[in-house]
């Protein structure tokens, strides 16, 4: 399933690009969890959740008593990940198709959830409001987005820059914003969110899962790069390559763009 707002491929394609981008973010995405107490009895509503990795890894910090709602517009994922929860035998995630741009879940949750999502809406601040209101007092908000303009590679690859240049160029095009990351603290804060903090990480590898971020992201992005006749396809299938190349290549460094994580809490009042 495509969307119009998305220039990532979804669907089953789009799938295996998320397990991959799952693993790499795994060790940071888990340590602001525990950074922020995430644990046992809570509620959490996981927002734009794809394949539901971090659905999972949520209910699995939840159980027994907490429990995890996967929201996502993309229902070919949705039954993928409604399939992985059932074979890990975890009872307390259940996932809906949901646009939170312009629906609501209908409950209130401790902890709202929310990863690469907002860099791709036309109004993140909107639905920033939206968590605020399937908030409890006191609940959390926890964000992660990317900062394209800390995207990098060494040695300077041609085609690592030109794939930035291309993902952001189509993401633009939707109506989203490829270097939001620095954004969230002041949108947080003008969502009403109180305690608001932030933190960076950025996944950078010689060799691993990591450095294959690139070549998978512009296969999944051709689509909407040749509908936007940005690139023609013998370009794209030559950049993937050079990329592949350059992944396999022990003495380069490549991996993710910069990322912010951030988070606040609504008011008790």
């Amino acid at each position: 399933m495509s969307t119009p707002h998305y220039a990532i491929q979804g669907g089953l394609p789009g799938r295996e690009r998320l397990r991959v981008l799952s693993r790499v973010m795994h060790p940071t995405t888990t340590a602001l969890f525990d950074r922020l107490n995430v644990g046992p009895g809570l509620t959490c509503l996981d927002v734009g959740c794809g394949g539901g990795d971090v659905t999972l890894e949520l209910a699995r910090r939840v159980a027994p008593a907490g429990r995890v709602v996967g929201v996502d517009v993309d229902e070919a994922k949705l039954d993928l990940a409604r399939q992985e929860a059932a074979g890990a035998g975890l009872g307390n995630v259940t996932y809906q198709q949901l646009d939170v741009r312009t629906q609501t879940v209908g409950e209130y949750f401790d902890v709202v959830y929310a990863r690469f999502l907002l860099s791709h809406l036309d109004d993140p601040s909107r639905v920033l409001g939206s968590f605020h209101q399937h908030l409890r007092p006191g609940g959390l908000v926890v964000v992660e987005d990317v900062d394209f303009t800390g995207h990098f590679t060494w040695p300077e690859s041609p085609a690592a820059r030109r794939f930035a240049d291309l993902y952001g160029a189509v993401v633009r095009k939707r109506g989203g914003n490829p270097d939001l990351g620095p954004h969230l603290p002041v949108l947080l804060a003008d969502a009403g969110f109180a305690e608001v903090g932030l933190h960076v990480v950025q996944p950078i590898a010689t060799e691993g899962e990591a450095k294959l971020l690139n070549p998978l992201t512009l296969v999944n992005i051709a689509d909407a790069v040749l509908q936007d006749g940005l690139a023609s396809r013998e370009e794209l299938d030559e950049m993937v390559r050079q990329l592949y190349e350059f992944a396999a290549d022990p003495r380069t460094v490549a991996g993710a763009p910069r990322i912010v994580q951030a988070w606040g809490r609504r008011s008790r009042g």
